[in-house]
């Protein structure tokens, strides 16, 4: 395994683990010297021991690894799963809220086709297809929920997709996260086309999206970066975030064409100048505040999950106002992918189990809540369909899913 995908792995142990008890012996049973022989060739120990999940977690995370090189035969995944979840167990979680309403919907999930796949953001297409990132298999998948077929496009080495987005032509762009890349597959013929970073120190692509001119934007959240890419010359132009390790994340593009982005490393929304890609910041009320995604309504208001105390954010930059109601699942629930649709928000508990689905009207200030049938793993990110309904990517349980608005 490479150095760098070494270090994605222990990342992705480290940010799904619960720390419980450091440990420097393995219990007796079948799947200790499976543990020995494969799991510390890429972790330490502890990383492992401090880990807890259910024994269906416990199977996606160990062929997400094989998935960026580990060398664990596929043969012996069940058995580890199993001792694993012996002995390292799911740690308890809030309990998932369920608040009744008076709109109704249809959750319907398919499972991709490579295990560990992770799913990390899903696409509505004008097609009616959604697609997806399967950001450990290195490919880009694309559904067709009318057939429930799924086809994938494998990707160049170590890619890594991350974000989703496509332009007028079809095209389908995506932030290549462990590659330090942009990307483009056109799905009529599988050609892929790269862009690379001209700067190696914006090592992960994060979210893209377009303006109304056709420029390709992104955030670079390791990297504390924001991207520009202009599709018809290749050329990209990045500029650094004015506050250290703010992490830029989610991002959207107001009526005007002027960029949005929140800062998961602090409590702050951006805006960049589409021509000058000067960065202003926008300071939120609460220090502890962290938010992660980030969507817009009609009246170019934005609207903001608040992952580390469970809150929904309102920020309006004309007055500079912000308001907060807390999420339903309470303040560890960690809210994370938010979309406006019809001006109404939704948004995703990631932490509560099962994960929820969240509807929000701002009209009422009333919250609705549904439960993810597959629990959902955490929901990372959200799309609206042309018809008004919502793709979501279920990356803990390798799943994609269609939410139906009735």
């Amino acid at each position: 395994m490479s150095k760098k995908l070494r270090l994605v792995v222990v990342v992705v142990f480290l940010y799904c683990a619960f720390p419980v008890w450091s440990q420097d012996t393995l219990p007796e049973g079948n799947g200790q010297k499976i543990v020995q022989s494969y799991c510390v060739q890429c972790h330490e120990l502890g990383t492992v021991t401090r880990s807890g999940y259910s024994e269906q977690d416990w199977r996606n995370n160990l062929h997400m690894m094989i998935n960026v090189g580990s060398a664990l035969p596929n043969d012996q995944v069940d058995e580890l799963a199993k001792y694993l979840a012996k002995n390292f167990p799911e740690k308890p979680k809030p309990n998932a809220v369920v608040l009744p309403g008076s709109v109704k919907v249809s959750i319907k999930e398919w499972v991709v086709p490579t295990p560990g796949s992770r799913p990390h953001d899903p696409l509505a297409t004008a097609d009616g297809a959604i697609w997806y990132t399967g950001q450990f298999a290195n490919v880009l998948g694309r559904l067709d929920p009318k057939t429930g077929q799924i086809k994938e496009y494998r990707l160049t080495p170590n890619a890594g997709p991350h974000g989703l987005t496509a332009d007028k032509d079809g095209n389908i762009w995506y932030t290549a996260n462990f590659g330090s890349r942009v990307g483009k597959l056109n799905p009529k013929t599988g050609e892929l086309t790269e862009y690379r970073m001209p700067n190696t120190a914006a090592r992960d692509p994060h979210t893209p999206i377009f303006d109304q001119k056709g420029n390709l934007w992104f955030t670079v959240q390791g990297g504390n970066m924001v991207g520009r890419l202009n599709p018809q010359t290749g050329e990209v132009k990045l500029v650094n975030s004015p506050t250290p390790k703010s992490r830029p994340y989610g991002m959207v593009v107001n009526s005007k064409g002027t960029p949005f982005f929140v800062e998961f490393g602090t409590h702050k929304i951006a805006s960049i100048d589409p021509h000058t890609m000067e960065i202003r910041e926008y300071v939120l009320p609460n220090a502890e505040s962290r938010p992660r995604r980030i969507a817009i309504t009609s009246d170019d208001v934005l609207w903001y999950s608040d992952y580390s105390r469970g809150y929904l954010g309102r920020f309006d930059p004309a007055t500079g106002k912000t308001s907060e109601w807390p999420s339903p699942g309470g303040p560890k629930s960690q809210p994370y992918a938010i979309h406006a649709l019809n001006d109404v928000l939704w948004y995703s508990e990631s932490a509560v189990k099962p994960n929820t689905l969240v509807r929000f009207d701002p009209k009422t200030e009333k919250f609705q809540t549904w439960t993810i049938p597959s629990g959902g793993g955490v929901v990372r990110n959200m799309d609206v369909t042309r018809d008004g309904n919502l793709a979501l990517a279920c990356s803990g349980v390798n799943r994609v899913a269609l939410v139906q608005i009735k």
